[in-house]
């Protein structure tokens, strides 16, 4: 096993266009690091530089104390899972496992040993003689696991591995990774598009935006303290509200009313103008639901444009109206975030057993210790110590600019 260690990495192709832009992250040994963003953000072009498949244009790629940027990927001793499985359709899953070994020459006895123990570790002993052909997708994606398993390397790097399954067997396949990498104890770094994979299975979270990394830090530290409007609103699902805000002592004025806040996160916002508020859903309650020793928030009043029940939680709709600037803000995160339409809409999340209902007027109870305050020029969280919420990079705050 072995640290990996990315110093001012960048990719820049033949048309200036820089596809990983100065990008300095450090992986420990053991470590499981995810590497997460949008479609075109620069993660799978990272990973492909860390094993050899792209030329580095500038910056130092370390494994361990050793610069590899000139080395071949075979002079590595990575092991890659790639996203199609790249399985060879004529052989049997044992000799599909075996075939690393076979081209390093390892004696029959060790190799078997090896291709055996894979096997047995991620329950593939019954299907050894049977070909890719004739098993799920799931079964698939294991014997490519046990193929990288077998080299013994310093190690793994998975891309979008399960990104061609169906969302039972995502979850399954979620939990035996995350099992497999604590009992190996092997360094991996682990490229996905799906925020729910990065929050479920990484030590830390680097996100990636147009080549630039956003945020690195805790799944939880870039829950609870995103560092910027692109971090908040691609981390969370359902995302998290944003709405136009503006803060008067220590009060942040809402479209649907005003709402306490802690002192400390108003001072930091005070004096700033038009502000982007944001709120995670499950941040609010069905008011008349709201316990006593929660009731710490503020209420308001609202016309409820859309309900869904699911049983143990419901999501209640209420538009609202936002100004140009606001607007333009969610605009450019919507693409940013490779999603559709303007978020001038608030989803809250409220207790399956609310009677609320379409078309009429609700009382939402709000937790304002949880409101988080954006600058709506840069995307900075105004609300963060930035000292303590991980590494955050992102250009917005780095330069000022949107």
């Amino acid at each position: 096993m072995a640290a990996i260690t990315m110093n001012h990495i960048v990719k820049q192709y033949g048309d200036g266009f820089p596809a990983v832009n100065d990008i300095s992250i450090d992986v420990a040994d053991g470590e499981f690091m995810i590497l997460v963003g949008p479609s075109g953000c620069g993660k799978s072009t990272l990973l492909r530089m860390i094993v050899g498949l792209e030329d580095i244009t500038s910056g130092d790629m370390m494994i361990g104390d050793r610069r590899v940027n000139d080395l071949a990927p075979r002079d590595r001793n990575l092991a890659m899972v790639f996203q199609n499985y790249a399985l060879y359709p004529h052989l049997t899953v044992y000799e599909n496992i075996a075939f690393p070994l076979r081209l390093a020459k390892t004696p029959e006895a060790e190799l078997d040993k090896l291709v055996r123990d894979a096997s047995a570790t991620l329950e593939l002993d019954e299907h050894l003689d049977r070909k890719p052909g004739n098993l799920s997708g799931g079964q698939r994606q294991r014997v490519a696991m046990g193929r990288a398993i077998v080299r013994q390397s310093d190690a793994f790097l998975f891309d979008e591995p399960l990104s061609n399954l169906d969302a039972k067997l995502r979850g399954q396949m979620r939990t035996e990774i995350a099992r497999l990498q604590k009992r190996l104890g092997i360094t991996t770094v682990y490229v996905t598009h799906d925020q729910t994979e990065a929050m479920t299975l990484g030590d830390r979270v680097a996100v990636l935006k147009r080549g630039i990394l956003q945020q690195l830090a805790t799944p939880r530290e870039l829950y609870e303290n995103p560092g910027n409007l692109f971090v908040a609103g691609f981390i969370g699902s359902p995302p998290m509200n944003f709405l136009p805000a503006t803060v008067k002592g220590s009060t942040v004025e809402l479209p649907f009313g005003s709402v306490e806040i802690p002192a400390e996160r108003a001072e930091r916002a005070a004096g700033r103008g038009l502000l982007i508020a944001g709120i995670r859903p499950e941040h609010f309650e069905d008011a008349s639901l709201a316990s006593d020793s929660v009731r710490t928030g503020s209420t308001f009043s609202a016309k409820v444009d859309a309900v869904e029940w699911l049983g143990n939680e419901t999501y209640a709709y209420l538009p609202f109206e936002a100004p140009a600037e606001v607007r333009a803000q969610l605009e450019q995160l919507e693409k940013d975030l490779d999603g559709e339409g303007l978020r001038t809409q608030l989803v809250v999340s409220l207790d399956g057993s609310s009677r609320i209902a379409e078309g009429q007027d609700a009382e939402i109870w709000v937790d304002g210790r949880r409101i988080h305050l954006f600058d709506p020029s840069t995307g900075e969280n105004l609300t963060v110590d930035h000292e303590h919420a991980g590494r955050i990079l992102g250009a917005e705050v780095n330069s000022g600019k949107a």
